[in-house]
């Protein structure tokens, strides 16, 4: 199992900076940041905090670094044409020598695109419009021209060059719904969501079922989760931590505590764990737990 850092793009630009180069020094294997704009008032903290712009910060990493994999957690489809998507991410597994996972989703923060006068749709018209863009994204980066005529989507003798250096470049979808479980299965190189152990393996069996449903090994995707993680020897704070986020996935307590839950996550089936920083502070404390924590994971880690 691989650990992975997931760092704010609501911080200032030197401190994530700051936090992809420790993770990258330290043996972390990948750094993912997510696609918004604002934050949603509750789980992405305030909407009036500063957000970088997701596409440029993982540029930026990519000339910042050298070794880490880098990747997004996850693009929207329903602000992100495909054609755009595809050129960005052929441009950027370039400029990082072949270091990008590109992720992409449904959509789903209202407040965003409600502000900027975006098309949200219902659920499943999100999931129809992200099966088409999965579908051009995947065409653009591996075919010589591409042709589509789709509900949200048209294309014609569309060419993506240079293609990526890594072929494929491998795409992560974001998701748990059953519907969502079936795109994965059909576009997905990994898949990616909010889970403690108990979900990740419940989920992780409908996705095999739709593997199997379609003829695909279930063992071809590669499994990816993420939980909140509050660092702390103090056993009230840690259940207060866990019980105000609830239901999104959350660990508190100490590192070993971390452990135990990443060995469970390991133990059904998760390839990576994505450790958001949000909850780990700033400078030398951040430092500080991130290597606590990798450090407590490191026999379950390459």
């Amino acid at each position: 199992m691989e650990l992975s850092l997931w760092p704010t793009t609501s911080q200032p630009w030197p401190d994530l900076l700051d936090a992809v180069r420790h993770a990258e020094a330290t043996g972390w294997h990948a750094a993912y940041v997510a696609d918004h704009f604002m934050g949603d008032g509750a789980a992405f903290g305030a909407e009036s905090a500063p957000w970088l712009e997701a596409t440029a910060v993982l540029a930026a990493l990519a000339g910042a670094t050298a070794r880490i994999r880098l990747g997004s957690l996850v693009l929207s489809a329903t602000y992100r044409h495909p054609a755009v998507v595809a050129n960005w991410a052929a441009t950027v597994d370039h400029a990082s020598g072949g270091r990008l996972t590109l992720g992409v989703g449904a959509g789903w923060q209202e407040n965003e695109h409600h502000q900027y006068g975006l098309a949200l749709g219902p659920p499943g018209q999100r999931i129809r419009r992200l099966d088409e863009h999965l579908t051009v994204v995947r065409s653009l980066l591996d075919r010589p021209s591409t042709s589509f005529a789709g509900e949200w989507f048209q294309l014609d003798g569309a060419l993506c060059e240079p293609k990526p250096l890594q072929r494929p470049l491998p795409v992560l979808v974001g998701g748990k719904g059953d519907r969502m479980l079936g795109l994965v299965a059909r576009h997905a190189d990994a898949w990616n969501m909010w889970s403690l152990p108990p979900a990740m393996r419940a989920r992780s069996e409908v996705l095999a079922r739709r593997c199997e449903e379609i003829g695909r090994d279930p063992a071809t995707l590669r499994r990816t989760t993420q939980a909140r993680v509050l660092v702390t020897g103090d056993r009230h704070r840690a259940n207060a931590f866990v019980d105000a986020l609830a239901p999104r996935a959350a660990v508190a307590g100490p590192p070993s505590a971390f452990a135990e839950v990443a060995a469970e996550w390991a133990a059904a089936g998760v390839d990576e764990v994505i450790v958001p920083d949000w909850d780990l502070g700033t400078g030398a404390e951040r430092a500080d737990r991130l290597d606590a924590l990798h450090d407590a994971v490191a026999g379950l880690c390459p």
